[in-house]
């Protein structure tokens, strides 16, 4: 929605009760209908959680692939726009920069616009 469509992009979600064999599995599915010329990006929830560890036995063994961790809107966002003319590297390095700049406390923030206006 907020992006528009986007190709070459696959969604793998985790299931209640799969293992992470299973799961990596499905990943190396979705792998075979994208092309991977140049690279592919895991993006996951928690760094050591099943997606991850998953994901973590297929990129060990490519150069071109690689996980990041953490995801959140801005971060996907970013990964999604920058894959168009950055590298797998940078990529990666743009995803994670915009993800912790991503995250704000409400009141934290409202109070520096409160001074600001002052």
């Amino acid at each position: 929605m907020i992006i528009g469509t986007q190709e070459n992009i696959e969604a793998v979600t985790f299931q209640l009760g799969e293992g992470m064999e299973e799961l990596a599995l499905r990943y190396e599915e979705a792998i075979k209908r994208l092309d991977t010329s140049e690279g592919v990006l895991f993006v996951t929830d928690l760094f050591g959680g099943s997606p991850y560890n998953a994901a973590s036995l297929i990129s060990i063994n490519h150069e071109n692939m690689d996980i990041i961790t953490g995801a959140n809107l801005p971060m996907v966002i970013k990964a999604a726009t920058a894959r168009k003319t950055l590298d797998l590297k940078e990529v990666i390095r743009a995803s994670e920069v915009s993800g912790k700049d991503g995250i704000k406390q409400f009141k934290e923030n409202f109070s520096l616009v409160e001074e600001e206006e002052l």
